[in-house]
């Protein structure tokens, strides 16, 4: 039975029908600042679910600005990590969400940042261990 929530979810990013997903990144904001196009975010998101998307993927902004209030749902993957261009290192991602706050939010599925070969990869990696078993529980 615990798996039921995960397979509800995971229909959720996914079309049903074909088993494909269309998922359409909107997170840039976070490591670039302002990007054309996605400062608008609730604009944004009614454009990609109307254009066919299944899900978008993006921080914790993407919810708060973007939620979609009308018509035909569509699926919430959030980061759980980031970094910025303007960092000492932009390789290095640190971990700014829980999974368990992700699903809070309303998250569908979480996602996770790791820059193998980058000074702090053995960091990034651990992080990715620990995701992988919250996401279990």
């Amino acid at each position: 039975m615990s798996q039921i929530g995960k397979a509800i979810r995971l229909e959720r990013i996914m079309n049903r029908e074909t088993g494909k997903t269309i998922i359409v990144p909107m997170d840039h904001g976070v490591s670039l600042g302002p990007v054309p196009g996605l400062i608008d975010m609730a604009d944004m998101v009614n454009k990609v679910a109307e254009g066919g998307a299944d899900a978008v993927l993006g921080h914790i902004g993407l919810p708060l600005y973007g939620h979609r209030r009308y018509g035909r749902d569509i699926g919430l993957i959030l980061h759980l990590m980031g970094s910025s261009v303007l960092s000492p290192d932009p390789n290095d991602k640190v971990m700014v969400m829980t999974v368990e706050e992700a699903l809070v939010i309303g998250a569908d599925a979480v996602s996770v940042h790791v820059n193998v070969g980058a000074k702090t990869d053995p960091e990034m990696l651990r992080v990715l261990g620990e995701v992988s078993r919250q996401c279990m529980r």
